[in-house]
């Protein structure tokens, strides 16, 4: 007794798209109507295809094996996102066909090379007996080939492929007719191809993809971290240059107290900014690690409390330091020191905020950043 399963994959997941099927698709009466719908949503979808081949070659098993033997038909779908995502799904449905039917071996039915790079996967699990590629025969005419070159340039998998270095090697040819000495920017156009057929030989695009998915995984964590502490010291860098600037231009009938007032104030925005961009690559990281808590925001509200003091003694100290008189005014004070007091109230409403809610975390068991 022999127990044969049939496969065939639809990795970029066309049946789910356009038929709203999930796999896996087991039985034949189940994959019949996935082609069935497959084909009414897309007729020209190869997939149905492959099905239908599927199909054929259960069907055929089933006349010419023996009577003990058992034959079983699968669609296994996998994401329109084809990559680790799509073959991930794949494994898990295959683990699936194979946990309820227990097939002895296996032959796969497909529809292109595409399909096919799952078969590590396939093989890893069940043996692999038999592979057909299913090749739809066409007419070979000259309206064949325009059809089969606009319906690539439809197909978004082979427009970016078709045309990005189409229209790359168009661009650099009108830009060398029209820039003045051209000529260079057109003979550097072989450069170009033969470093495009190098990666492609060397399979660099695939290393570059890993990286631009590492670079998209990290762009939370270390990357913007790292940006926000080289902001923050060319913000200190910019402190110190405003505040020497401030120095040297002062004028000579201004006294050392004048001159101090006017430097820091010149250079306190700057070291605001600084300490801003510090205490957002704390949180940034924290919140990467897990480990965020609620100290950090009163650090910031703290902060902002410091500034405004800060500026409004400048305002004060310029006013004295030019001669004027302070007056203890109501309105005067509301007017400097207004900004200070709407700081300190907000940092103790978020300070009371933290304390409410890291309390509360703790009786819940959970915890900042998680």
């Amino acid at each position: 007794m022999t127990r044969t399963l049939v496969l065939t994959i639809d990795r970029d997941n066309d049946l789910g798209i356009k038929a709203g099927l999930r796999g896996p698709v087991i039985g034949r009466k189940a994959t019949l109507s996935a082609a069935l719908r497959l084909g009414l949503a897309d007729p020209e979808e190869s997939d149905t295809n492959a099905i239908l081949g599927a199909l054929h070659h259960h069907d055929r098993i089933l006349d010419s094996g023996e009577p003990n033997d058992t034959v079983e038909v699968a669609i296994l779908t996998g994401d329109e996102r084809v990559g680790a995502r799509s073959d991930r799904a794949i494994a898990k449905q295959l683990e699936e066909v194979i946990a309820e039917f227990q097939p002895d071996c296996a032959i796969l039915v497909t529809d292109g090379a595409e399909d096919e790079a799952v078969m590590p996967i396939l093989q890893s699990r069940v043996r692999i007996d038999y592979v057909e590629k299913i090749i739809v025969r066409q007419s070979k005419g000259i309206e064949g080939t325009f059809y089969y070159i606009m319906k690539a340039i439809e197909d978004p998998k082979w427009r970016a492929r078709l045309l990005v270095p189409l229209s790359v090697f168009m661009m650099i040819i009108g830009l060398g007719m029209i820039i003045p000495g051209g000529g260079v920017l057109i003979g550097a156009m072989p450069l170009f191809v033969g470093l495009w057929l190098l990666a492609k030989g060397l399979g660099a695009e695939t290393q570059f993809e890993r990286l631009i998915v590492d670079m998209r995984e990290s762009a939370m964590g270390g990357i913007v971290s790292s940006l926000l502490w080289a902001f923050a010291s060319f913000a200190s860098l910019l402190a110190i240059l405003e505040v020497y600037r401030e120095i040297a231009q002062a004028s000579s009938e201004m006294s050392g107290f004048e001159i101090g007032v006017e430097a820091m104030d010149s250079g306190l925005q700057w070291i605001v900014l600084a300490s801003l961009a510090v205490a957002m690559s704390m949180v940034v990281l924290r919140w990467r690690r897990g480990t965020l808590s609620g100290r950090i925001f009163q650090l910031v509200a703290g902060g902002a409390v410091i500034y405004a003091f800060a500026e409004a003694s400048l305002d004060v100290a310029r006013k004295i330091a030019q001669g004027e008189t302070y007056e203890l005014d109501p309105g005067v004070i509301y007017s400097d020191w207004g900004l200070v007091l709407v700081t300190i109230v907000v940092w103790w409403m978020v300070r009371t905020g933290v304390r409410s809610w890291s309390t509360r975390q703790e009786i819940q068991g959970k915890f900042w950043g998680v």
